[in-house]
């Protein structure tokens, strides 16, 4: 961590690793190392890891357990300083040594902009995936839109506003936590940015879907629910979801069990809960999304 320099802008950037991928964790940390005409002020949040070989600069902070993805993510905040906070995996990178330099611009100029994600590109050879582009017509992926979910792997934020947002929901775990955050920044009367005109760069996965993740993705689909909807939008929600999971289980029915396991303990565990104000649904649904899908 250095000094901040006198009229810049200082990114506190959290990247959180569990200390497989040491040479896709170098690449991510020299991507932000290289960052031009910012402060950046760096560290690696070790997810059951201690960081070990890190570069001159970049601090630390080991877990002594897994503690899952956005509890992971939070741990770091209170690490770095800065107005902004920029969260990036340890297999993604940022090629364009000006990004942050164009987050902090465009930030200065809407006041009202509260969470830019990036265009993710595949790093190497194949096509992106539709998910990687937070709407549901993908269409070109260049174009920039308004989003009401986001792929988690990049993403800036105001610090003031990632904070007034309450921070990433620790109980999720993993899946759909960038859902909540992005609700819960549009929430604080601020917006979600998809900028396509912004890259990001992740390898091309194959993802494997087992038992346990659609257990998660059927649970925190009623946590997000529980957590942030009124009564009417959040039954609507899950059972919208619901529904369709019934039907893309006609093709692999094995998959339907583990989803409805996955909503009773959704429904029965215990969790906090921070309504949307009405005129935030208000606003999703005279943009084209209201929470109900």
């Amino acid at each position: 961590m250095t000094g901040p320099t006198p009229g810049r802008v200082r990114c506190g950037a959290v990247v959180l690793t569990m200390g497989g991928r040491p040479v896709e964790l170098k690449a991510a940390l020299d991507s932000l190392l290289r960052q031009r005409d910012v402060d950046m002020d760096v560290v690696v949040v070790g997810n059951g890891w201690e960081p070990v070989d890190l570069p001159p600069g970049v601090a630390g902070v080991g877990l002594p357990e897994n503690v899952g993805i956005p509890a992971g993510r939070n741990a770091g905040v209170g690490h770095v300083s800065g107005e902004l906070l920029l969260f990036l995996d340890d297999d993604e990178l940022i090629p364009d040594d000006g990004f942050v330099a164009e987050a902090t611009r465009r930030f200065r100029d809407d006041p009202r902009l509260g969470m830019i994600q990036p265009r993710i590109d595949v790093l190497g050879e194949g096509e992106p995936p539709r998910r990687w582009v937070p709407r549901s017509r993908v269409g070109d992926r260049t174009r920039s839109s308004r989003a009401f979910y986001v792929m988690e792997g990049a993403l800036v934020l105001r610090r003031d506003v990632f904070d007034a947002a309450g921070g990433w929901a620790d109980p999720f775990w993993y899946a759909h936590e960038g859902t909540e955050l992005a609700w819960r920044v549009w929430d604080t009367g601020h917006t979600v940015h998809y900028a396509g005109d912004m890259v990001a760069q992740h390898p091309l996965t194959a993802v494997t879907r087992h038992a346990n993740s659609f257990r998660m993705n059927g649970r925190n689909r009623v946590l997000l629910a529980r957590r942030n909807l009124p009564l009417p939008f959040g039954v609507a929600y899950v059972l919208s979801w619901a529904g369709l999971q019934l039907v893309r289980s006609v093709r692999d029915p094995a998959t339907l069990l583990p989803y409805l396991q996955g909503m009773r303990e959704g429904l029965t565990m215990s969790t906090s809960r921070r309504r949307l104000r009405w005129r935030t649904i208000a606003r999703m649904t005279r943009y084209g999304r209201p929470p109900v899908w």
